[in-house]
């Protein structure tokens, strides 16, 4: 395969590009660079580069920011020692704001949370409570009717004893039916009693179908208290087997009392409320009392239970009405005086002051305010290290930034400190971060955002800014780091509207997290934020808004190019490209191969395909001003530079399609990044035809310099794929029938001589990025140079046929 060998000279340009030779240098001892020498470097280059103005600015804007209120600042503050006795010019009673706050948060916390009836869980412990009523219910339908006789027969208590007693108690009074009936008390005496009187009155066949009646009572009832299905039903497992028994055992009337009190007593108890936390001794002593002389005595156990099992807490507390006595309360508190007399010590001399002592200091206007010097010095060098360290991550990612670009940095790092100073404590770090990400990338953005943080930071460690919750900060600061990650590498208006939803969960769920990890009030802690944390992710969401819609006049503005702004400028339905569409269809034809190419290498080299896709669109829309002046646009017809025959008249045409390219671009609006590709794909290259003309024709000395372009050559890797890719586009579209190697050979040859004509001095390409771009050129032009098979001539004959049949 062909290889890109370039000139010598070029090679001193690409050793400073070599990854071993740079990796080399950095590394060896004699380079290592301290601290301080490394800011005096980067700062000198700031200075070298002729940014020293912008530079100074940017330091004095962000320390004024910054250090506000170093300007004001107390000599006696609080720590200092007092370099004499203050004596009290006159009496002074001031209120102490912080032991006063103090006072009245510890009143607040003494409150006893004001608590209300929870309805909606009155509701559902009411449905719990009638679902095993019912339940219960069911079986004693599943055991069978308790009184299975006539009670002029059998009384009522003397037929739950029979349907209940034990297997040995039913066998033993059916042998004894015989003896004579004893007239006890008891209802085993009863029962047989009543039973031998029954088997004389009744006929045999009737007293033996009430004695079946009765087995089949007792069966139906061990039945259901033993069965499986009983025991584990989920509604009544809870039930002990003595409760289940009485349960069975209840007569209907008496079953209905208890249900009827139960449902009452439940209803009495949630409509006084149930407080959460209630000792369990007190909650099941209370319940019995509730059911006296409501229910049989022999059920109070059984609905007890009931009531334990289905009743639950239902007061929560009721914050507003919480909030508002806790308020009421605070502002009843006295406030904390600090008092001094006239003549009296406020601090002696040697002294440490104390806050206290600050105060009364600062009262009298004894505390000796004025601009502390070396708290700036100390600020404006922490500022000076933030932008050193900006510079050096810019020059890293080799990113040039015009003095605009600059300013506009200035302003959206001066914004977030500056609103820290005036106490707003939503962070517009997202809207900075998406801002900064879109215009120069994630790098930049990444960058500015936390040295901006850091600042903040700074501000607050120093106790020079007004309070704001740590929460607040890094809340926002999250915020301003996702956006500025994500929002470069997005390329549409609803990618980036997603983004600010995501801003705006993230710091919603920030802002919960660090309250619940810094916050040791309890469980309850989260509903208490929960608001809060609302209202700090609709800020994210609302400064992604603002970055939405200040984006648009930024760019105008700044002449700055997004993503979503160069995919609007590459519709091929903008007005100018539909011009070059109609006017000059050879060359828009030309553009569109060149953007192929272009694109493919500007992806395989990592550059801004969004860039090189639009820049390569309008790099030669000059050529509309005489669209027959170029070959691609003639199409058969003469070739009017052969009606002109003279070499210095075809090139000013030839050279005027960049500067009536540029006035075309101006007149349109085009950014500066877009106009900058239609001087510097051209550069200073030589047409090389029409001088090469002018020599044969003409017996003078022929300047190069009446045949060259105007330049500049291309300042950035972006403008140098687009030369080259304007360069081998003819050259590629001539090829039929070569090898790729080839066609490698003579991309390489085009390469070669661009390099050579030091076109490429200022592109910041290295050797191997030009290797990789003439393997890409080659690869996309196999691609649409792909060989076809020949439609069958007999099959066009057949065709041809048919349709002249029709």
């Amino acid at each position: 395969m062909a290889q890109l060998n370039l000139a010598p000279q070029g090679d001193l340009k690409l050793m400073k590009h070599s990854p071993s030779i740079t990796h080399r240098l950095a590394h060896h001892p004699r380079n290592r660079l301290s601290l301080q020498q490394w800011l005096g470097k980067q700062i000198t280059a700031i200075f070298t580069s002729g940014s020293w103005l912008i530079f100074l600015l940017a330091v004095l804007s962000l320390t004024g920011v910054v250090g506000n209120r170093l300007y004001n600042q107390p000599q006696l503050a609080i720590g200092t020692k007092a370099p004499e006795t203050i004596i009290a010019p006159s009496q002074v009673n001031i209120k102490d704001d912080l032991k006063t706050a103090q006072k009245q948060e510890t009143a607040r916390s003494r409150l006893t949370p004001i608590l209300k009836v929870d309805q909606g869980k009155n509701e559902a412990i009411l449905r719990s409570l009638n679902s095993k009523l019912d339940a219960l219910s069911a079986q004693r339908e599943q055991a069978g009717a308790v009184l299975f006789a006539p009670t002029k027969q059998l009384s009522e208590s003397v037929q739950v004893y029979l349907r209940t007693c034990s297997q040995t108690a039913w066998e033993s009074l059916l042998s004894n039916l015989d003896s004579t009936s004893p007239q006890g008390q008891s209802l085993s005496e009863q029962a047989q009693s009543q039973l031998a009187q029954l088997s004389e009155d009744l006929s045999s066949s009737e007293f033996s179908q009430l004695l079946s009646q009765i087995e089949q009572a007792r069966q139906q009832y061990r039945t259901t208290l033993y069965s499986t299905a009983t025991i584990h039903d989920q509604e009544t497992s809870w039930l002990s087997s003595t409760q289940r028994r009485v349960l069975l055992s209840l007569s209907p009337s008496d079953w209905q009392t208890t249900r009827t009190a139960i449902e009452k007593t439940a209803r009495q108890m949630l409509a006084q409320g149930i407080a959460p936390g209630l000792p369990p001794s007190v909650f099941r002593s209370a319940i019995p009392l509730q059911l006296e002389e409501k229910v049989p005595a022999s059920a109070i156990a059984l609905s007890s239970e009931i009531l334990r099992e289905t009743l639950t807490p239902n007061l929560v507390e009721d914050t507003p009405q919480t909030e508002r006595r806790a308020e009421a309360i605070a502002s009843a508190v006295d406030p904390v005086m600090l008092r001094v007399e006239a003549g009296e010590a406020i601090v002696t001399s040697g002294e440490v002051i104390s806050r206290e002592q600050f105060l009364l200091l600062d009262a009298l206007g004894l505390s000796q305010r004025g601009v502390s010097w070396d708290g700036l010095f100390l600020c404006g060098m922490f500022v000076t290290g933030a932008i050193a360290l900006f510079w050096w991550v810019k020059r890293v990612v080799k990113r040039q930034l015009r003095r605009r670009d600059q300013i506009l940095l200035i302003l959206l790092s001066v914004a977030s400190p500056l609103l820290l100073m005036l106490g707003v404590p939503y962070s517009c770090l997202p809207a900075v971060g998406l801002l900064v990400s879109s215009f120069y990338g994630p790098s930049l953005a990444l960058t500015q955002v936390s040295l901006v943080t850091g600042l903040e930071v700074y501000t607050l460690l120093s106790g020079q800014s007004v309070p704001v919750a740590w929460e607040a900060l890094i809340t926002g600061a999250v915020g301003g780091l996702l956006a500025a990650g994500i929002a470069g590498r997005l390329r549409s208006r609803e990618e980036l509207a997603l983004l600010g939803g995501a801003i705006g969960l993230v710091e919603g769920a920030v802002y919960l997290l660090l309250g619940l990890i810094l916050n040791t009030m309890g469980e309850t802690i989260w509903y208490a934020m929960l608001p809060d944390a609302v209202i700090y992710g609709l800020s994210g969401l609302v400064w992604s808004i603002v970055a939405f819609g200040v984006s648009p006049y930024l760019e105008r503005f700044f002449d700055l190019v997004t993503p979503i702004r160069l995919a609007e400028l590459a519709n091929p339905n903008r007005p100018l490209l539909q011009r070059l569409a109609i006017e000059a269809p050879g060359t828009f034809q030309h553009t569109l191969f060149v953007a192929s190419l272009a694109e493919a290498a500007a992806r395989e080299l990592n550059c801004n395909v969004e860039l090189v896709r639009a820049g390569t669109l309008y790099h030669d829309i000059g050529k509309m001003h005489d669209p027959l002046g170029f070959i691609e646009n003639q199409m058969g017809c003469k070739n009017k530079h052969d009606e002109i025959n003279d070499p210095y008249a075809s090139a000013k045409i030839i050279k005027k399609h960049v500067s009536e390219g540029l006035v075309m671009a101006r007149r349109c609006g085009l950014p500066k990044a877009i106009q900058d590709f239609i001087p510097e794909h051209q550069g200073t290259l030589l047409i090389s035809y029409f001088y090469f003309q002018a020599q044969k024709e003409s017996q003078e000395t022929v300047l190069e310099s009446d045949f060259r372009y105007d330049g500049p050559t291309p300042q950035s890797r972006e403008t140098g794929i687009v030369m080259l890719a304007d360069g081998c586009e003819a050259a590629l579209r001539s090829l039929s029938d070569v090898s790729p190697e080839k066609a490698l050979a003579m991309v390489n040859k085009i390469i070669r001589s661009r390099w050579q004509d030091n076109q490429l001095k200022d592109a910041n390409l290295t050797r191997t990025e030009l290797k990789k771009v003439a393997q890409v050129f080659v690869r996309v032009w196999q691609q649409t140079n792909h060989k076809r098979i020949a439609y069958p001539k007999a099959a066009l004959d057949a065709k041809y046929s048919s349709s002249l049949k029709k």
